[in-house]
């Protein structure tokens, strides 16, 4: 049998936020595959968020074998589902510049009413902007891949190479031999008249010079450097522009900007021509020919004035003919063709304009009646509509009558249209003087430049030669080629740029006048081309140009894009398309002066850009270039790992089929998908220590700064670059254009050796290029780069092996002399090295020298230089150190290499393999206690758990984490290593000493040895394992491995716990998952707090960390509106038995504890807990399994049943007595139907100082009447709006905020609840007594209580939104603030407080639906959502109220009744967990009007409520407690006295997620039994 395969599969995850954009910051997303084997884009989109609804992702990306069309897309349906997150693979097989976008349907606002649709209207779907992924080339140079940053390239200008082949080929050794790996040629083809690379004759011919066979030459030549000298081949492409004496251009000269194809151009064109004749007439003239000061330019700026702009009358090209338009406008009033357009009337009418001035009516006809200003063109362009001015005529006049009549004459309507168009002309005029003067200053700024400017050219005299302006037009010849075209066809204009344009415009377009304007640098050998919008526009041009692309891809590996700026995005697209098709693995370079970085991105994303070429000889200062190389250099060393690489544990067995792009042959295989985040990355650079359009050191700094400048850029992680004669040291910049010399080399006339050399810098550049290719091919991508004085160090490293290479640098600045200069001693910590070799540059600068050289007429030579070996450099070992010193000898120009390794990191395994692998079999038997120690327990816990000795741990300049398990130390890293943040005070306190690592390990280790955590054991050894492996490696590494160990750690056990929880959390949204972890934080060990006085078990908080421990942590409210999502959400059925267990221990008149205490001194002031409680254990019975059994669950009674009596837990009453779950039920209801009154035991101060001694009575009985139960005082607050006055100031000590008196209407849904199951359970004959006792000692059973409760519900609470049904309410309309709401009590100590909009009646809503009118329902909930729903809380008042204060600091102490000392909790605070229940209601109510059927519109309500879940997810992601706040401020502001994780905050979510399953699984269920398939919303 043939051993299975294991095929790895590379997946980069790209989640989509809800508006369709990448969650890729800075949207630049850029892939660089790491083999040759196809990649997976996999994108992952939340199943409800907007782009869900009628949604579909467009992507681009061809299947395999397809070829790529940019405008081929294609289509991903987004099937909407509520509990996934939907997942769309992509397989990308070839590099290139992809792009995706999705189509949605809008989601229209919530409304109270379903709006009416007609079945045959075609949704409306909205198109998101389109969005670019760019796949890297993958290059290969002698079979092996060759990564971009490994690139060292070399840059020719070929007609300085000299005869081809011979000449060719020795240069090309020589470029090969000093370690380079590609080559740069300037444009091979047939070049102009100026003889410039960059101006070409025939984009589809050799240079016969040096290719006379043609192609076959060139196809040798590209062979020859692959195979003779491993060497790749780049090539210019040159788009914008055409020799202006291209033999083709007289055939098309459409394909450039003449006066037919851009007729805007005619003034320019028309000032260019005046200029030139006004330059040749100078000496007629009587004007100086040649300037020697700024007087004799102010002369001929005048003639220009004069001569020029005067006597060719520009400002027609801008103003009115007002005789035309007068005429036109008085002919069109005589026949009555008159127009008014639309919006042109206001509400004055004809009246209002016949009575508007005549700079008003000036403005008007402007407004709606001149015509021409889109752009410029003939004279006296711009007109006024003469429908529209005989319009205004009419308005004045009326209708013409003839001369005779009694209407004005024409000569009247004349002399008023002119006034109207003299005033329409002052803008105009303005506009033209504006410009003019623009104009004269461009002409006099350049004309000053080219011949006075002391760093000017100087031109001398003004002649044919050197005309006074250069030109912006060719003109082309009248010949017999050219006489089938109009002379308008035969003036094109040059090509040039502008200072600071916008790279989007062009320049020659009717969008731009910088050619009238003369902003244009203009370069008269070319003539600029004209693609227009598309080949329709052009198609001779896009032909030629599509074939001159093709032609290069065959031979060349790589493009460079000249002037990419100016290059029209979409031509540029298209080329590089069409390039690719012939080499998809295009290696795509550019020249980029956009302006901005944020345009950079725009080409870069749309083209798919390789590099960007950035220049050290930019730097203006040592400094200035230690920046550059620190953007260039690659990341910091010691950088987090923030691939975030993980491997998919699923493994698919394959038979036969084709996985990857490889076929089985029968083998089986496996797939292991390698999973990465998309990572933020800069625009990748090829960093030139110097290009063609650069002076060199010798003219810039100092000749010697060629080595070190060399050096430094060799050690940065980009692809690199040089240009013949920098490594030669040529004195000054090659002229490209009118040089004729050829290119010397010492490295062309023999074999380059290593080290010290003459004529140049080849001898160590090779070295440098082998490092640097080394480097880039193994993935060495981090370094320190550090700038002292002088000097620059670069020390780059592997940051899997740390292997490196070290660079000290002295650059030669000018002024920096022939000493050593500054430099401390630079100590490697913990690294090893080995000194490769030190050089100085010593090169014969002098005048003389320079001369000699320049002076040879046939070859371009190099400055006298000689490299020089020094031994100026000490190495010292101190213990794990090295110390390196600078001796004497090393001046400016001077440079030392060595080789590093840190033995402490060399680990038989690697060491990142080592820390990173083993953890989930360290976790694999902890169960979710273990795990809540492990992950959690914040200060008061972990004091709780170690008897007081340890708390979380106190970051010097952080402070303390929030939890001392791994969590609280993750919620620092994930950012950290987000942002790479090297410079937190985590980091430097881990480079200070090991502190945090004995803390983690030592804490796991004292816990195992406890019975209870005793499995921690195996983390705890695994993690001691990993710490003792980075203990020894340098301080400035431990940062990275130590957030390698914690992460992977903490993944470990994230996954661990989700695991253990059910189905519907492990297959759930990150979202969901998140949530269910909160159940393992709030759920644990305190020994202060078990929920029972003499056995320690795990307990659930209220919320962490106010309520953590004692008597704070464990509330009956709290705790069983939390149950539902928290325990028989993720599965936890044995926690959520015990909680109820433990409660149901405790009941007393009829009531669970507000606080539990343990059991030990248990208080019973919470009139709702006990409802929250049976409603609990109503969905135990329904979600668990064998949950009825519960029922007959025995549990031991801290109180006696049916007594009131309180007493101490040692009393031996206490625990004596037992009962089953079903007698405890009906124990509680009994009490509530007979009523009950009494104190609360241990009233006083000592068990609440805050309330006033008529606060401890406590009533609650039942109204018979109505069914309803009533309870509470003014002077207490017994439901969840628990908030008592405290402020003595104030005077609101003992006043409640919210006493919530009467009826509650969340205690009353719940109790229709309970009695409607109980009903249930009786017929069914589960449940033995059907009935309760009154207080006048009649029975009423459990069905008439639920039926009396229902008959009266929506009578009593709803408030009817139309008055005239007031009657068939109790309601006082005198009362009422809003309507269409229901009450939030019935009955109240204070009848304004019972209409207060609050949200609790979705509570009811949702637990009792049926008690509710769904249309009463529903305009009730869409008030509360615009009414008090927040970004993530419910506003517990509506801010219409009187009493709405929505800012809570419980630490105020002021004289404000209504706010001191926090008494307005409860009064406007947006508290998240009422969230919970509105969504649940929401969605209940909303599929409810829908309907089964109506796949759509359930979908919408699935949207509807997800869309306002964005807050609560972006809060769980944000929290460093991992969790969802207590409450929130007004508008979702930030609350610092708000508990910061809260348990029903999560746990009331997780409920709706359950609801939401549940509703789809019966439509899932009657589909089944119809024979139907799925349409809406798959939820499982």
């Amino acid at each position: 049998m043939i051993p299975p395969t294991m095929v790895s599969n590379e997946v980069y995850l790209l989640p989509l936020n809800d508006d369709g954009s990448p969650q890729v910051a800075g949207e630049y997303i850029y892939l660089a595959p790491k083999t040759n084997d196809p990649v997976t884009i996999r994108f992952a989109i939340e199943g409800t968020s907007s782009i869900c609804r009628h949604g579909s992702l467009w992507v681009n990306i061809p299947e395999k074998g397809a070829e790529f069309r940019r405008d081929k897309f294609r289509e991903f349906k987004l099937v909407p589902d509520f509990n996934r997150t939907l997942e769309i693979s992509i397989p990308v097989y070839e590099a290139g510049a992809y792009a995706f976008y999705t189509t949605y349907a809008e989601l229209p606002d919530l409304a109270n009413h379903l709006a009416q649709t007609n079945g045959n209207s075609k949704t409306v779907t909205k198109k998101t902007p389109v969005y670019y992924i760019d796949v890297a080339p993958r290059l290969t140079l002698d079979g092996q891949p060759l990564p971009l940053p490994a690139l060292s390239i070399f840059s020719l200008i070929s007609k300085f190479m000299g005869k081809f082949p011979n000449d060719w080929e020795r240069h090309l050794r020589g470029i090969s031999d000093r370690g380079y790996n590609m080559v740069h040629f300037t444009p091979l083809q047939v070049r102009g008249a100026s003889n410039s690379p960059y101006s070409l004759y025939d984009q589809l011919g050799w240079d016969p010079t040096n290719f006379p066979e043609g192609e076959k030459d060139v196809q040798r030549m590209v062979e020859s450097l692959e195979k003779k000298h491993s060497l790749l081949s780049l090539t210019d492409i040159v788009l914008n522009h055409t020799a202006h004496n291209s033999a083709w251009l007289q055939e098309h000269p459409e394909a450039g900007y003449n006066l037919t194809t851009a007729p805007w151009l005619e003034s320019a064109y028309l000032l260019d021509t005046k200029l030139l004749e006004l330059g040749f007439n100078l000496e007629k003239l009587g004007l100086p020919t040649e300037l020697k000061s700024t007087d004799d330019l102010v002369k001929i700026m005048e003639a220009i004035k004069q001569k020029v702009i005067a006597e060719i009358r520009l400002w027609e090209y801008y103003t009115l003919d007002v005789d035309r338009d007068a005429d036109a406008a008085v002919e069109s009033w005589v026949v009555a063709a008159t127009t008014f357009p639309d919006g042109s009337i206001d509400s004055s009418g004809l009246q209002g304009l016949r009575a508007a001035s005549f700079e008003e009516k000036a403005k008007w006809l402007t407004k709606y009646g001149l015509k021409g200003t889109d752009r410029m063109g003939e004279r006296f362009r711009r007109k006024v509509d003469p429908r529209v001015a005989a319009a205004l005529l009419s308005v004045h006049f009326g209708k013409y009558e003839g001369d005779k009549g009694d209407s004005a004459d024409q000569t009247a309507a004349r002399v008023h249209i002119v006034r109207i168009l003299d005033i329409m002309n002052v803008p105009l005029y303005e506009e033209y003087d504006k410009e003019i003067a623009d104009t004269l200053q461009q002409l006099f700024n350049r004309i000053k430049y080219v011949r006075l400017d002391e760093h000017g050219p100087k031109l001398g005299p003004i002649n044919q030669e050197n005309p006074l302006i250069e030109t912006y037009f060719t003109r082309l010849p009248r010949n017999d080629i050219t006489a089938k075209h109009k002379k308008e066809d035969l003036v094109l204009v040059n090509n040039g740029w502008v200072w600071g344009g916008n790279a989007l415009v062009d320049n020659a377009g009717p969008e731009s006048r910088v050619y009238l304007r003369r902003e244009v640098i203009v370069w008269g050998d070319c003539t600029k081309l004209r693609y227009g919008k598309g080949p329709e526009d052009s198609p001779w041009l896009w032909d030629h140009m599509t074939k001159y692309a093709r032609m290069l891809a065959k031979y060349f590996a790589g493009f460079r894009i000249d002037n990419c700026h100016s290059t029209p995005l979409h031509v540029a697209e298209h080329i590089l398309d069409e390039a690719r098709r012939v080499r998809p693995n295009l290696y795509v370079v550019a020249e980029l002066f956009t302006g901005s970085e944020e345009m950079d991105y725009v080409f870069v994303k749309r083209l798919g850009l390789s590099s960007l070429i950035r220049e050290a000889m930019q730097a203006w200062s040592t400094g200035e270039l230690s920046r550059l190389v620190h953007r260039h250099g690659g990341r910091p060393i010691g950088s987090f790992e923030v691939d975030e690489i993980s491997s998919s544990d699923v493994r698919s067995p394959m038979n036969g089929e084709a996985h990857n792009g490889h076929a089985t042959n029968g083998q089986q295989q496996y797939t292991r998908e390698i999973i990465r985040r998309i990572k933020p990355v800069p625009v990748q650079a090829l960093f030139m220590d110097c290009t063609h359009d650069n002076e060199v050191p010798a003219q810039k700094r100092d000749a010697r700064d060629t080595l070190p400048n060399a050096a430094l850029v060799a050690m940065c992680s980009s692809a690199t670059g040089s240009v013949m004669g920098y490594d030669e040291i040529y004195p000054k910049l090659v002229d490209l254009v009118s040089e004729t010399r050829l290119y010397t080399s010492e490295s062309s006339k023999s074999p380059v050796k290593i080290g010290e050399g003459k004529g140049g810098i080849g001898g160590v550049k090779k070295l440098l290029n082998q490092i640097h290719t080394l480097m880039g091919m193994d993935g060495y991508d981090e370094t320190h780069i550090h700038h002292e004085d002088q000097y620059v160090t670069v020390h780059r490293v592997h940051p899997g092996s740390r292997k490196g290479y070290f660079l000290i640098a002295h650059t030669a600045f000018p002024g920096y002399g022939n000493g050593n200069g500054a430099f401390n001693p630079v100590r490697l910590t913990g690294t090893k090295a080995k000194h490769l070799g030190s050089w100085m540059l010593e090169v014969d600068s002098s005048q003389e020298a320079i001369d000699e050289v320049l002076s040879d007429r046939k070859f371009l030579r190099g400055l006298p230089s000689r490299l020089i070996g020094l031994p100026g450099i000490r190495m010292e070992v101190q213990g794990d150190d090295t110390v390196i010193t600078v001796r004497d000898r090393f001046p400016p120009g001077s440079i030392a290499l060595f080789e590093t390794w840190i033995p402490a990191a060399e680990h038989s395994s690697g060491l990142d393999t080592f820390v990173t692998s083993g953890a989930k079999a360290a976790c694999d038997e902890l169960d979710l206690v273990d795990l809540n120690f492990l992950l959690y327990k914040c200060e008061p816990e972990e004091r709780d758990s170690s008897e007081g000795r340890d708390g979380t741990y106190d970051i010097p300049g952080h402070g303390k984490l929030v939890y001392a398990g791994l969590q609280g130390w993750w919620s620092l890293l994930k950012d950290i290593i987000k942002e790479n943040n090297l410079a937190h005070p985590l980091c430097q306190h881990l480079r200070d000493g090991q502190w945090a690592l004995d803390y983690i390990v030592g804490r796991l280790e004292r816990a195992a040895t406890q019975e209870q955590y005793k499995r921690l054991d195996k983390p705890a050894k695994w993690l001691k394992e990993r710490f003792d492996a980075i203990r020894s490696i340098p301080s400035f590494l431990l940062p990275r491995y130590f957030g390698l160990v914690l992460r992977t750690l903490y993944m470990a056990s994230f996954e661990r716990g989700v695991s253990l929880m059910n189905s519907d959390i492990r297959k759930g949204q990150w979202f969901l998952q998140s949530l269910g972890m909160v159940s393992i934080q709030q759920t644990g060990l305190v020994k202060s707090a078990s929920l029972y006085p003499n056995r320690l078990v795990p307990s659930l908080a209220a919320g962490l960390p106010h309520f953590a421990v004692e008597w704070a942590r464990c509330w009956g409210r709290d705790v069983f509106i939390s149950l539902r999502g928290l325990y028989l959400g993720t599965g936890r059925y044995e926690e959520a038995k015990e909680h109820i267990r433990a409660f149901a221990s405790v009941v007393k008149h009829g009531m669970i504890p507000n606080l539990l205490g343990s059991g030990n001194n248990p208080r019973y002031n919470a009139r709702d807990s006990v409802w929250f409680f049976l409603q609990c254990i109503q969905d135990y019975t329904r979600i668990a399994p064998d949950g009825l059994a519960l029922l007959d669950e025995k549990v031991k009674r801290r109180f006696l049943p049916y007594d009131d009596t309180y007493f101490s837990v040692d009393d031996e009453r206490a625990y004596s007595k037992e009962s089953t779950i079903r007698e405890i039920i009906q124990e509680i209801f009994q009490r509530h139907a007979e009523g009950m009154k009494f104190r609360e035991a241990n009233a006083g101060s000592q068990l609440d100082m805050q309330m006033s001694d008529e606060g401890f009575n406590l009533e609650i009985k039942v109204d018979w009447t109505n069914g309803f139960v009533f309870g509470g005082n003014q002077h207490n607050c017994g439901t969840w709006m628990d908030k008592m006055g405290e402020s003595e100031r104030a005077g609101s000590k003992g006043v409640p905020g919210t006493p919530r008196d009467g009826a509650a209407v969340e205690i009353n849904g719940l109790l229709y609840s309970s009695l409607k199951w109980v009903s249930e359970l009786v017929e069914q004959g589960k449940y033995q007594q059907s009935t309760v006792r009154k207080s006048d000692g009649t029975e009423i059973s459990f069905e008439d209580w639920a039926a009396l409760i229902k008959q009266n519900f929506e009578r009593c609470f709803f408030v009817p939104v139309d008055p005239s049904d007031d009657s068939k309410y109790d309601v006082n309309p005198k009362v009422i603030n809003r309507r269409g709401i229901y009450k939030d009590l019935y009955r109240s100590g204070k009848e304004y407080e019972n209409y207060q909009l609050r949200p609790n009646f979705p509570i009811a809503m949702t637990v009792a639906s049926d008690l509710f009118d769904p249309e009463h329902a529903m305009h009730a909930l869409c008030i509360a959502d615009s009414a008090l729903r927040g970004p993530t809380g419910m506003a517990t008042l509506d801010p219409s109220d009187l009493n709405y204060r929505p800012w809570y600091r419980n630490s105020e102490d002021s004289e404000d009744f209504t706010t001191s000392k926090g008494r307005n909790y409860h009064q406007g605070p947006e508290w998240l967990w009422p969230t919970g229940f509105f969504l649940r209601a929401l969605l209940k109510f909303d599929l409810m009007r829908r309907g089964d059927t109506d796949g759509e519109g359930r979908t919408e309500a699935f949207q509807q409520v997800t869309r306002r879940l964005i807050g609560c997810k972006e809060m769980i992601e944000r929290s460093e407690w991992a969790g969802l706040t207590e409450l929130t401020q007004r508008g979702g502001e930030n609350c610092g006295d708000s508990c910061p994780t809260q348990a029903w905050s999560a746990g009331c979510l997780i409920d709706l997620y359950m609801d939401a399953a549940e509703e789809q699984a019966k439509v899932e269920g009657k589909k089944k039994q119809n024979g139907t398939s799925t349409s809406g919303i798959p939820l499982r």
